[in-house]
């Protein structure tokens, strides 16, 4: 039996490139929606969740418009958002999208960036418990250990923001829903991708469509609706660009997370996450200039190597699988 090096190479390589963009697109998205959610003088976070879901969707049907134009150049899956089979199949994951986007813009309004890391770092817990919930997909012992450690990594760093005296209890909350809804939407994305031929665009197009329509209500319902008619800051056409900035944004994260789940599974995307945000810490500290203590660092380090840790036995079960698969020839 002679593996075949190269299949597994590329595989990896192409890995790699989806992730590193999803690095670099969602560290950029987290940072400019730090600045609009508590940089600016603005109390809307359901509106510019929202604005972002529209202008996503506008990509997507623009991307839609050039694929009829232009289809040499163009092209785009046949989409039919408002027909009754299409919201049967997507809409229960368009609500996890849309909880996920809100539970996210929430905790980042009354969190810093850097303990936006350690508010959302029990995504692999969650996601391990559903995936035994929902799927009756059990864990190794090794992988329930590194979970253990990655659950007291966090009740460190929670403790320790809580003696600098800067934690946020409905940031962390949220923080915590946050990683909960990532994990069912990370779960729920990979059985829903089948039904739409597997179309990482056409989901995000149905997903941003669907959301959109649902925000409307809530912040209505919120009252977002007066400080949207009221505030003199949102008149300004530097909100306007910082706003759609956002709204590209969050286009490609959405984009990018589907991508990252689709080329790797729930588990690896969620272990990407938590480590990116370990990098987006580091860059947090620097760029506001925050002094963090010994025992906060120690627990970010913690759910890095829990994570990493994780992050390695799935490498070895997905190594393990690819050489039970038929790329292996006898000789």
């Amino acid at each position: 039996m002679l593996p075949k090096t190269d299949g597994l190479l590329k595989k990896y390589i192409h890995i790699f490139l989806v992730v590193s963009g999803y690095w670099i697109i969602s560290i950029l998205t987290v940072f400019v929606n730090k600045t609009l959610l508590s940089g600016l003088n603005v109390n809307a976070p359901m509106f510019i969740a929202f604005y972002q879901t529209v202008v996503s969707a506008l990509i997507c049907y623009f991307i839609k418009t050039l694929s009829t134009i232009f289809p040499n150049y163009f092209s785009f899956p046949d989409a039919t958002p408002f027909k009754w089979k299409t919201i049967k199949d997507v809409f229960p994951l368009s609500v996890m999208f849309l909880c996920m986007i809100a539970m996210n813009n929430l905790c980042l309004k009354y969190v810093s960036v850097a303990f936006y890391y350690i508010g959302r770092s029990l995504t692999t817990i969650f996601n391990v418990l559903f995936t035994y919930l929902l799927l009756g997909e059990k864990t190794s012992g090794k992988c329930v250990f590194f979970c253990l450690l990655i659950t007291f990594g966090f009740y460190l760093g929670v403790d320790e923001e809580n003696l600098a005296g800067s934690l946020s209890i409905s940031g962390t909350i949220f923080g915590v829903l946050g990683s909960l809804s990532l994990s069912l939407y990370s779960i729920f994305t990979k059985s829903v991708l089948p039904k739409v031929d597997k179309q990482v665009l056409l989901l995000s197009y149905y997903n941003n469509i669907y959301s959109s329509i649902l925000f409307i209500p809530i912040i209505l319902s919120l009252g977002e609706w007066n400080e949207i008619l009221t505030n003199k800051d949102i008149a300004t056409i530097s909100f306007w660009i910082l706003m759609t900035l956002g709204g590209v944004c969050g286009f490609a994260i959405g984009f990018m997370t589907s991508l990252q789940i689709k080329v790797t599974s729930a588990l690896t995307h969620n272990i990407s996450g938590t480590a990116k945000a370990c990098a987006q810490t580091v860059l947090a500290t620097y760029w506001y200039n925050e002094a963090k203590t010994f025992l906060w660092w120690i627990s970010n380090f913690i759910i890095l190597f829990g994570s990493a840790g994780y992050a390695r036995v799935k490498q070895l079960d997905m190594e393990k699988k690819f050489r039970q698969s038929p790329v292996y020839t006898k000789v």
